[in-house]
């Protein structure tokens, strides 16, 4: 639906922001085909504040299933030395580890913007 923002309806319940349909009818596919904002840009932040004063590394908008960002992790961990975790499609590496992941993160073919100061 062109320009519309229809999210609710009384005839039929949520609507699908994209499509407009029913949610029940759509199933997501809309969204799938939806190119997300960002997308094929792998954004790479050094990170203190809310974090008690330690320094982490955050690597976002890769795309890859949550198996594959657990897998890949484990492996950027590896490669540099350090612990982390991957929480809602994020890893986070422990320490400043930003010149050694951009470099991993451009052998693997992405774009990569190193975010923040």
């Amino acid at each position: 639906m062109s320009n519309s923002r229809l999210v609710y309806s009384t005839d039929f319940g949520r609507a699908c922001p994209e499509c407009g349909k029913p949610i029940a009818e759509c199933g997501g596919t809309c969204r799938k085909q939806a190119k997300a904002p960002g997308e094929g840009i792998v954004r790479v932040r050094r990170e203190v504040k809310g974090r008690k004063g330690k320094t982490v590394t955050t690597i976002s908008g890769i795309p890859l299933d949550e198996d594959g960002l657990r897998e890949w992790a484990s492996e950027l961990k590896r490669q540099c030395g350090a612990g982390g975790s991957v929480k809602d499609g994020i890893i986070v590496m422990q320490g400043d580890h930003c010149d050694v992941l951009v470099a991993l993160i451009q052998k693997r073919g992405y774009t990569v913007k190193r975010v923040g100061g």
